[in-house]
């Protein structure tokens, strides 16, 4: 990497940094917040580790979230996951266990869905990883019995 591309990832990083700060700053994440995380994270194509873990602790530190949230982390932590690591559309063992330590640490919906996300669209998993979303399907987490209702 030459110095001005990495002068380049750092900026883009502080940005990305910036809008996960502000909204957890405030609790609360909206619409506006959604619009630019994507454009931040989604800029180079590409989710880093360190995106992943800030979207992870932003779902943690905002109790308030837009309906756009969930639908936004999911999609981002699918990509990170499944499509970006090689193989793609593989979870390897690290990956699950990754996924899951930030997943128990949210204990919510949104953790919920990407880890039901990362399993339908995974070619291949370890066959704990089943078991493990299974088990945290079954725990009541924050607002799964909610989503349950209303998808009924």
């Amino acid at each position: 990497m030459t110095f001005d591309e990495s002068k380049e990832f750092a900026r883009h990083l502080d940005r990305g940094r910036a809008a996960v700060l502000e909204a957890a700053g405030r609790g609360e994440i909206n619409a506006a917040d959604v619009a630019a995380l994507r454009r931040e994270i989604f800029e180079d194509g590409f989710i880093t580790r360190d995106e992943a873990d800030a979207l992870f602790a932003l779902d943690r530190a905002a109790p308030v979230k837009c309906p756009e949230w969930t639908a936004f982390f999911v999609e981002a932590v699918t990509d990170h996951v499944v499509w970006q690591s090689r193989p793609s559309g593989v979870v390897n063992e690290a990956q699950g266990e990754w996924l899951v330590a930030r997943a128990d640490a949210c204990a919510n919906v949104c953790a919920l869905a990407a880890l039901v996300n990362v399993l339908a669209e995974a070619h291949r998993a370890p066959l704990w990883f089943l078991a493990a979303v299974r088990a945290r399907a079954a725990r009541g987490w924050a607002g799964v019995e909610e989503a349950k209702s209303a998808a009924a």
